[in-house]
């Protein structure tokens, strides 16, 4: 039986990840301070798993917090982090302090802890400006928020302790990940979720631009695979590298849209006739997004399992459920 921390564990990739590491049976300690994360994500967790799961609430911005949380680890899923740039553009303070401070002090707890492998969430962003398609691992640009120059630190860090302290690590730059849990709500919500929110009050989404920049969709189970991958990987080749995290797909915004009003339609017809709307563009954005997988492909055995159409069916069919 592994014991696993995953911090952020009661965010929406940390709670998925946490169930999905408790139903194959390992022993999970969930790190969270709650500034994003909520508890119903993992009450759930809470009440089935009492033997097996543990919740430290706590801040990875707190030495002493992550020294706890990875005490007799053997792995670390390191998903907390301040996540939008949006939100790091209006405030950058706090996007560096809980993105590289504290994911500075995860790694020094880790490598103290002599954690097995350090698991973390890297973040597309990090392509910055190169204009190349696909994007490929070892090819990016010059960040264009505060928030993608955090998820790059992170990376150098990364990369630094392994040579330096001989800490094994992944880094898994994520590609507009959403699915079940996605938080609709908030002055940063994520495009998919306050889309899904809008058109099911009839109320008008607004998509930032012409809805011509794309983007490469990654539905949560495909996320939880490649973290699984990852944290199995025996092969020395597989570790200390950073992959992408995707499908392989590119999507326009207007076409994810029509997707959503489509799937939304079949539980309320009127959500057909809800006007979409263009705003400005947004700054920081980058105008199109598709990844390589073949990293993940050659060296984890990754195998993305669900296409954008069908992920998003789930998706629409859990908030449908739920809000």
């Amino acid at each position: 039986m592994r014991k696993v921390l995953v911090t952020g564990g009661a965010g929406f990739i940390g709670s998925n990840l946490c169930e999905a590491l408790l139903q194959r049976g390992d022993q999970v300690v969930c790190l969270d301070n709650f500034s994003t994360g909520k508890i119903e994500n993992i009450l759930p967790l809470i009440e089935q798993y009492k033997d097996t799961f543990k919740l430290i609430v706590g801040d990875i911005r707190n030495m002493e917090d992550c020294q706890r949380a990875v005490a007799d680890v053997d792995y670390v899923l390191h998903e907390a982090a301040i996540g939008s740039v949006p939100r790091s553009i209006k405030d950058p303070v706090t996007t560096n302090a809980v993105n590289i401070d504290g994911f500075l002090n995860m790694l020094i707890a880790a490598r103290d802890a002599h954690v097995k492998r350090f698991i973390f969430a890297a973040s597309s962003s990090t392509y910055g400006d190169s204009v190349s398609l696909p994007k490929v691992e070892d090819e990016i640009g010059r960040p264009l928020s505060p928030y993608a120059i955090t998820k790059y630190v992170d990376e150098l860090y990364a990369d630094v302790f392994a040579r330096t302290y001989g800490i094994e690590y992944v880094g898994l730059r994520y590609f507009n990940v959403y699915g079940r849990r996605q938080d609709p709500f908030g002055a940063y919500a994520a495009v998919i979720p306050l889309f899904v929110k809008q058109f099911m009050k009839h109320e008008s989404p607004v998509i930032n631009g012409d809805g011509e920049y794309s983007r490469d969709f990654t539905y949560i189970e495909d996320v939880i695979q490649m973290n699984l991958l990852a944290l199995e990987a025996t092969d020395a080749q597989a570790v200390n590298q950073i992959y992408n995290t995707a499908e392989g797909e590119r999507t326009t915004l207007n076409e994810l849209t029509a997707y959503l009003q489509q799937y939304l339609a079949a539980h309320d017809p009127q959500i057909a006739q809800v006007e979409v709307l263009h705003g400005p563009y947004r700054v920081g954005d980058i105008p199109h997004s598709l990844a390589s997988v073949e990293k993940a492909k050659t060296l984890l055995g990754y195998q993305p399992r669900f296409s954008l159409k069908t992920g998003l069916k789930e998706a629409v069919e859990w908030y449908w459920e739920n809000l």
